[in-house]
């Protein structure tokens, strides 16, 4: 049997999940599992994804155009055995990048990390020891020159993620992705934006701190946001202690992140998600 991902977007009517299970039901094609959400915007969005089986593969045909144009859906078919290949983006620390590597390896999260891309040389050993390819490409006056060289060796990744990736990306970049890009910040957003989120944090005497996975979009910091998590801290944590928890936090909300995203539990709406976690 072939298992595949049919994730659907459409604005929110009566009869969707019954037009929707007739049509799959007349093609012999068994649900096995179904998520769904239903927003209370004005107008309300719904959003479906369903995991399904069949003896084929399942495409967008003349059954599913149909359907796609009475509910003016926005529909796509993903095969779950597909293995996205991720391209991955660091400065120094590895942390992230470890975790990354280690999950995609153990199959925890369904992707391969090809790619890894830096403006040092520090991690190259780690992205080799792992078979990911490893390119030093360091941030020059040409910043635009920089990216473009990076976009070239990231051309057949499906998306990119910032692992403590310590540049900004330019909007040209970001357009290149958009709605791929990955970025974790090692702060419990909106708090603490932009750069030394954890000196900030010491600063204002924190009791939580938190680390944050969010779609990048041209503004800071701002994008859509995927998964959060925070830790307890007390007025004798300093700023190196904040980091050391902070990177526990770090690792494993951007792992959450990137294997749902993978899965396709991500939809965004707008500037908030809906995770089908």
């Amino acid at each position: 049997m072939v298992r595949s991902r049919l994730v659907i977007r459409c604005p929110d009517r009566p009869g969707i999940i019954a037009a929707v299970s007739e049509m799959l039901f007349r093609r012999g094609i068994n649900i096995v599992h179904s998520d769904q959400h239903s927003t209370h915007d004005d107008p309300p969005v719904f959003f479906l994804r369903i995991e399904i089986e069949s003896n084929d593969p399942v495409s967008l045909d003349e059954d599913f155009a149909a359907l796609v144009q009475a509910f003016d859906m926005s529909a796509r078919v993903v095969l779950a055995e597909e293995r996205p290949r991720l391209a991955v983006f660091v400065s120094k620390e590895d942390h992230c990048l470890q975790e990354l590597l280690w999950q995609c390896r153990s199959g925890d999260i369904p992707a391969v990390v090809a790619v890894v891309v830096s403006n040092h040389p520090d991690l190259r050993d780690l992205a080799r020891h792992y078979g990911a390819e490893f390119h030093h490409t360091p941030m020059g006056a040409d910043k635009h020159a920089t990216e473009e060289r990076q976009q070239a060796r990231i051309e057949r990744c499906d998306a990119v993620v910032l692992a403590r990736y310590m540049q900004i990306v330019s909007p040209w970049f970001v357009d290149q992705w958009a709605g791929r890009m990955i970025n974790i910040h090692h702060s419990f957003l909106p708090a603490f934006v932009g750069a030394n989120p954890y000196r900030q944090a010491y600063g204002r005497g924190v009791k939580l701190i938190g680390a944050t996975a969010h779609y990048v979009t041209s503004e800071l910091d701002a994008g859509p946001i995927i998964e959060q998590d925070v830790q307890r801290v007390d007025h004798r944590a300093e700023v190196g202690e904040l980091r050391r928890l902070g990177r526990q936090v770090e690792r494993s909300v951007l792992a959450r992140a990137v294997k749902w995203h993978v899965e396709d539990r991500v939809l965004v709406d707008g500037n908030r998600t809906v995770v089908f976690s």
